[in-house]
């Protein structure tokens, strides 16, 4: 894992996953994780992209192995945003493919909106514009953090998440344990954030192509939420995946790492 600094100061975590020939100069794509995760909720996703494109994971900031920022830190979504493009700064790129998962997703659409110039393309897994119109409460969130801690809160709430029935018990574990790892005062400050954003009016500034991929089992978010992209996004490929609650991409990785790997090699070059 390597680090960088951000322009405020704040040290970042990232992974590089790169399995292409060594004589071509592949693409980049930078996957951006959930809340309460980190890069490594993503590792199912490495084997099937990495032979054809260079694979960088961040570490959202306050989250994995990033470092969790003070609170005299400003948090605002553009500077979220600021940080992809300051990876991407750090690691010599001009344009990059960018697919994000479900918060991951919101600053994936940031970066996209504010910064056309550098993503080729986008992917949005699990996420609306924003989570201003969904579901959540955010202050009932944290009060069960609060009270249950990070872990205890997603183990009280995992049906909303996974269909119980169709996933190992120990990938739940292990998903408690690493989301678990995520700082409770920083969920203070980053869940409200999230629940604040909407995109919906800047959703036609997106230029390059997109694949949304959504679930319509999802109790964070309404189909009708979802499809806000559909309708909005000139470019888009809309995808449902059905009979799956919220966590799309930790329940069922390899669909969507092919779906994913699929749409990347129709856009690539």
């Amino acid at each position: 894992m390597d680090h960088f600094s951000t322009s405020d100061g704040v040290r970042l975590a990232y992974v590089v996953d790169d399995f292409t020939d060594p004589w071509t100069s592949p693409e980049t794509l930078v996957l951006l994780h959930a809340a309460m995760g980190s890069s490594r909720r993503l590792y199912a996703w490495v084997p099937k992209l990495a032979r054809d494109f260079r694979v960088v994971r961040l570490d959202l900031r306050g989250h994995g192995r990033s470092e969790v920022p003070g609170e005299s830190v400003p948090l605002t979504l553009p500077r979220l945003a600021r940080d992809v493009i300051e990876l991407i700064d750090h690691l010599g790129v001009d344009t990059i493919h960018l697919a994000g998962s479900s918060a991951g997703a919101i600053i994936s659409m940031k970066v996209a909106i504010d910064y056309p110039d550098r993503i080729l393309t986008l992917a949005d897994f699990a996420s609306t514009p924003g989570l201003k119109p969904s579901n959540v409460d955010a202050g009932r969130w944290i009060a069960h953090i609060q009270r249950r801690g990070v872990r205890g809160f997603l183990a009280d709430t995992i049906a909303d998440r996974f269909d119980l029935a169709r996933v190992d018990p120990r990938f739940v574990e292990w998903f408690l344990d690493e989301s678990g790892k995520t700082s409770a005062e920083w969920l203070a400050r980053f869940v409200p954030l999230m629940r604040t954003l909407d995109l919906t009016d800047d959703l036609a500034k997106i230029r390059c192509p997109m694949l949304a991929v959504v679930p319509d089992h999802d109790p964070i978010s309404s189909m009708a939420q979802y499809e806000v992209i559909r309708d909005r996004v000139s470019r888009v490929k809309f995808v449902v995946y059905h009979g799956l609650p919220h966590n799309i991409t930790d329940a069922v990785p390899d669909r969507c790492a092919e779906e994913l790997h699929r749409f990347l090699l129709d856009h690539r070059g």
